[in-house]
């Protein structure tokens, strides 16, 4: 084993008894909802996980260590702590290095997933092209990773607050394929359809481990978009985000917002001006993210995917 992992005890076990694991990454616990919802949140993830079959590895670093699993007074550490690193591929030697707390991003549980040699990761929403990236340069560090490291990430698409057709564009680029579910449509996060499609719809989760599989034996490096629409009761008005995200983009850059700080605040200042509903509709999607991941390790695992899970 990598010598910067540590293992939980329920990890260890998962791996030593052959058991389907999934990843989840832990900036959705320090920077992506306010406490304690986040602890909250992050606990109903790992059991809706437990219950369809696999085990649950949230991963942070604490103390120079990559933690594959967190317990409960981690989980909460991260929570509520105001010294949380968002950490991303290039952030992770320094933090390691320094000892510092460290929450990972798509691109670093990505690294740190298979390091640890785990195949499928659950997330909210995959990073992309930012809105002005031809000045900018602004394009997340989440597509790159997605480009070379061997790890299914299943999302609910990314946030409308991105340049969804230019994200679109890089990962058919670096032949990342997109898969739906459920529906030709690639989702956008809060809500199901973005305007555009995925390049294939692969609905059941056999048939996803069986895409997954022949890809990564075929020698063709690199992570695969299960992109998961937001359940259809807690999805939210296309129009209604739209005009949102308009008006929290226009006040960031009044703000003078910009790098790792320009989601957290978008996200926060969306949840303001929905009311809290868009909180809903994240701890939502990301729930019904966990159990098609789920089901997905389960099935690249060779097991039989539980029908009521």
């Amino acid at each position: 084993m990598h010598p910067y992992l540590l293992l939980s005890p329920e990890v260890a076990a998962a791996r030593a008894a052959g058991k389907p694991i999934v990843a989840l990454e832990s900036t959705i616990i320090s920077h992506g909802m306010p406490y304690p919802q986040n602890v909250q949140t992050a606990r109903e993830v790992e059991q809706v996980i437990r219950d369809a079959g696999a085990v649950p590895a949230t991963i942070a670093l604490i103390k120079g260590r990559i933690c594959i699993g967190l317990s409960e007074e981690q989980l909460e550490l991260l929570g509520s702590s105001s010294d949380a690193i968002k950490v991303s591929r290039r952030d992770l030697p320094y933090v390691l290095a320094q000892k510092k707390l460290g929450a990972t991003t798509v691109a670093a549980t990505m690294i740190c997933a298979e390091l640890a040699g785990i195949q499928v990761f659950v997330t909210g929403g995959i990073g992309g092209v930012h809105r002005g990236a031809e000045k900018s340069f602004d394009i997340s560090a989440d597509l790159q990773e997605l480009a070379h490291t061997n790890v299914a990430v299943v999302c609910a698409g990314v946030k409308s607050i991105l340049d969804i057709g230019l994200t679109l564009e890089y990962l058919e680029t670096h032949g990342v394929p997109v898969v739906s579910v459920g529906q030709p449509g690639f989702p956008a996060f809060f809500t199901r359809e973005s305007g555009f499609n995925a390049d294939f719809q692969i609905d059941s989760a056999p048939e996803q481990a069986s895409f997954i599989r022949t890809k990564w034996e075929l020698g063709l490096k690199g992570g695969v978009v299960v992109a998961n629409p937001v359940p259809e009761e807690a999805a939210m008005p296309k129009m209604e985000i739209d005009r949102i995200t308009e008006q929290a983009l226009l006040e960031a850059d009044q703000q003078g917002v910009t790098g790792k700080a320009i989601t957290p605040f978008l996200l926060d200042r969306i949840k303001q001006l929905t009311g809290g509903r868009s909180l809903a509709t994240n701890i939502a999607l990301v729930k019904h993210n966990a159990l098609v991941g789920a089901r997905l390790a389960v099935a690249l695992h060779g097991a039989p995917v539980l029908a009521n899970s």
